[in-house]
């Protein structure tokens, strides 16, 4: 009789088992990183650097999609974070320092993009490395380590790039629509032409609640708004104006949920959760079929809004607060 295989432990909650190796190479092996000639670009960024008083260390191709890059030490005073990134952790900075100060060595490189703008005087702009960055300018340091990306695009990277620092929604949001006003000048390009970017269609319309209401609770609404945005089809200029009216529909239901959730404080009811819970009351997807037609955003916020008015806090109790569970509400 064969042998049944052993079944493999159950895995904690929440955990995920991790992906098997393809079995499959790809990409360059490390002999051929610089087996080839750099094209003429790359002499002439080569060039550029030398110009800002910086240094080439090594001209080299990334060992999985084989593109080239330049690692250098460039004048620390001339790098500079993209101007629409998240603001630095005061705390992560000091972390940051106490580290490298305490080693006495800086071993990660940022990622840095050179700029060609007559109005900037910083010459190389870091979509992931700030922390960093500001780390090494407190600390003294004349000079800071580099991989500087040929390809202009690599500065709207930000969220796809990030290693140094999670973020969090409002993080995230803000950076999207900051870099979508930036990408909205340049060309005729619509949204999903800059998904990798974008990450998510409705992080752009959080970014403008959050611009206009810093403190607004983005995370009650995030798991609605991820399944009925899509990217636009028009190009961005335009589309940014129904990316505003889309942000005003969310804050004016917001402000709907807002007095249904001091109705319930005046009621007794506390918590953490009591947004998150009135916007899980109201959310028209939570019972939908999933094989019924997808919601549209108008769709969805109309039929929210229309529950947000009729919800009675009268007949809501502690216990089905307490059974909603959820992360705090953000911004609360």
């Amino acid at each position: 009789m064969a042998k049944q295989k052993a079944k493999k432990p159950p895995l904690p909650k929440g955990a995920r088992r991790r992906r098997k190796p393809t079995g499959v190479s790809t990409g360059l092996a490390a002999g051929e990183l610089q087996a080839a000639a750099p094209p003429g670009a790359l002499a002439d960024l080569h060039q550029a650097i030398e110009q800002d008083s910086g240094k080439v260390l090594s001209i080299y191709r990334e060992p999985y999609g084989g593109h080239w890059l330049v690692l250098a030490a460039l004048p620390i005073e001339l790098v500079e974070p993209t101007p629409y990134q998240r603001n630095i952790s005061d705390m992560h900075v000091r972390k940051l320092e106490a580290v490298i100060g305490k080693i006495g060595r800086f071993l990660d490189p940022i990622i840095t993009v050179r700029i060609a703008k007559p109005d900037h005087e910083a010459k190389y702009w870091t979509p992931n490395g700030n922390h960093r960055l500001s780390a090494m300018r407190t600390l003294g340091a004349k000079s800071i380590i580099a991989i500087v990306v040929p390809e202009a695009a690599a500065a709207y990277q930000i969220l796809a790039l990030n290693t140094e620092k999670a973020h969090n929604l409002r993080e995230k949001a803000l950076e999207v629509i900051r870099m979508y006003r930036e990408l909205a000048q340049l060309d005729q390009a619509t949204e999903d032409t800059y998904a990798l970017e974008f990450e998510e269609p409705a992080l752009i319309t959080l970014g403008l609640c959050y611009e206009e209401r810093p403190r607004f609770s983005g995370g009650a609404y995030h798991p609605v708004l991820k399944r009925v945005e899509e990217f636009l089809k028009e190009p961005l200029q335009a589309a940014l104006a129904v990316r505003q009216q889309r942000s005003k529909t969310v804050l004016a239901l917001d402000d709907l949920i807002v007095k249904q959730v001091e109705a319930l404080k005046a009621k007794g009811l506390t918590g953490p959760y009591l947004k998150s819970f009135v916007v899980a009351r109201v959310n028209p997807i939570r019972f939908r079929p999933k094989d019924g037609p997808p919601l549209s955003f108008d769709e969805a916020l109309d039929r929210m809004t229309q529950a947000a008015i009729k919800l009675n806090p009268e007949k809501i109790k502690m216990e089905d607060v307490a059974r909603s569970g959820g992360a705090p509400d953000e911004g609360e």
